[in-house]
């Protein structure tokens, strides 16, 4: 049968459906807080924005929206001829601003909520029937003086009114919270959008912040993509970028996110059509994460990763690069392997065989890397990992047995031998058939 570009499209879409159903299952129930800028609303792509926020929804994710509205005060302000003055990162916000800026938040606000709530039967969000809910989450306290200027309706944020927020994620809504809070004493403030996505994300303990900019993601000074960012890794860069508040501001976000406990973070481009759905229901992502924990996991493997090792390997067990093993034979050697663990999926393995009572000598097993991950250096931190293993457990020499990787081997320190250097058991069960090469690495 000959595939044609039709057939191949529907091969790639379901491919892509199966791969991404880990992800849906492992996104349902969980809440994340969503931090939309102003200039988002200008972009041609902000209503599939709006439309993924609808699947996610439908997928069961609970959703918080936090958006901004600079451009939108600043042309309010500038149709009324009032010009705003900016002490560092903050508007000085007088009683008359104050009336545009909440007009200009009231518009913004509104075009989500309608935007949100269409549901035409030639729309994306045909039957989604979204609710949106918005209220005084948000409990707001004056800046007050810094340097010796009066911010006046400029504010921050005092308290978030985290149960509130429960109880509309728990009606399964999605919350729309503008950049504006309420004194005690009745006064309207405005708020960085930014600092209410953090508090808001980690008052409610949530499983992602994701910040939408006008990039990719973060790029550093020298102009490359950060893929992923430790928490000291991103407060290096927060250091390098501490006059440049534009461009740090996405990332401060995580940062402030991760420290008060949110496990992870992202920053997305808002004007790359399908930025969000990537970065939630693929491997790898769109843009750059931030994460307080390792976001590959190198881990001893256990009876629930028999399924994900058997899915690693059976392609190499195919190609002949490794000796097949079954469900069984794997579920009564699992304490032998050690797994590096991407996002929920096993993307490379290797296994641990000493030989001998009081063992000096071991076996290094079943070596295999995700076909996509092969030329980023996995398999040496499986390896490292491993002899680390080796070394505790007073083994002293490894042997390898293989067909198909010599070379990578050699780049490991290891060299070639002959049969009658392994231990006697072993040499019993070589098979000729196979004529693997064996190769011997001193610890």
């Amino acid at each position: 049968m000959v595939d044609t570009p039709q057939g191949s499209e529907t091969k790639d879409y379901v491919k892509w459906f199966r791969q991404s159903s880990p992800y849906i299952n492992a996104h349902r129930n969980k809440t994340f807080v969503l931090m939309l800028p102003g200039a988002a609303m200008q972009s041609d792509n902000f209503h599939n924005i709006i439309h993924d926020i609808a699947l996610l929804n439908s997928l069961g994710v609970r959703l918080v929206l936090v958006h901004g509205a600079r451009p939108q005060i600043d042309a309010r302000l500038g149709l009324e001829h009032s010009n705003s003055d900016f002490h560092e990162q903050w508007r000085v916000t007088d009683a008359a601003q104050m009336t545009s800026v909440s007009q200009a938040v009231g518009e913004v606000r509104f075009a989500i909520e309608a935007a949100l709530s269409t549901g035409l039967p030639n729309s994306p969000m045909h039957g989604a029937h979204i609710r949106v809910v918005g209220g005084n989450f948000v409990t707001a306290k004056p800046i007050g003086v810094i340097d010796g200027v009066d911010l006046q309706h400029t504010g921050k944020v005092r308290r978030i009114d985290n149960k509130a927020l429960h109880q509309a994620l728990d009606s399964d809504a999605i919350v729309v919270v503008s950049p504006l809070g309420y004194s005690p004493t009745g006064e309207l403030f405005n708020l960085s959008f930014a600092e209410i996505a953090t508090q808001v994300a980690s008052a409610l303990q949530a499983d992602k912040l994701i910040a939408f900019t006008s990039e990719t993601g973060f790029y550093d000074q020298d102009g490359n993509l950060c893929r992923q960012l430790s928490l000291s890794e991103c407060a290096q860069q927060l250091t390098q970028l501490e006059q440049d508040h534009d461009r740090s501001q996405s990332l401060q976000a995580c940062y402030d996110a991760c420290q008060q406990g949110v496990p992870r973070a992202q920053i997305i481009s808002y004007q790359q059509d399908g930025a969000l759905l990537q970065e939630l229901f693929t491997r790898d992502g769109s843009g750059t994460l931030v994460h307080r924990d390792d976001y590959e996991l190198i881990r001893q493997a256990t009876i629930d990763d028999v399924g994900g090792l058997l899915e690693l390997i059976e392609p190499l067990e195919q190609q002949g690069a490794l000796v097949r093993r079954s469900r069984e034979l794997l579920e009564s050697e699992i304490d032998r392997f050690t797994i590096l663990e991407k996002d929920g999926t096993i993307i490379a393995c290797a296994a641990l065989y000493p030989f001998g009572a009081a063992p000096t000598t071991a076996e290094l097993s079943c070596v295999a890397t995700h076909g996509e991950y092969r030329k980023g250096g996995r398999a040496k931190l499986v390896l490292d990992a491993i002899e680390s293993k080796a070394r505790k457990q007073g083994i002293r020499e490894l042997f390898v047995l293989t067909t198909q990787t010599a070379h990578w081997f050699l780049e490991q320190g290891f060299v070639a031998a002959n049969l009658d250097r392994l231990p006697a058991e072993k040499q019993s069960l070589y098979n000729f058939q196979r004529n693997s090469k064996v190769f011997i690495k001193a610890l």
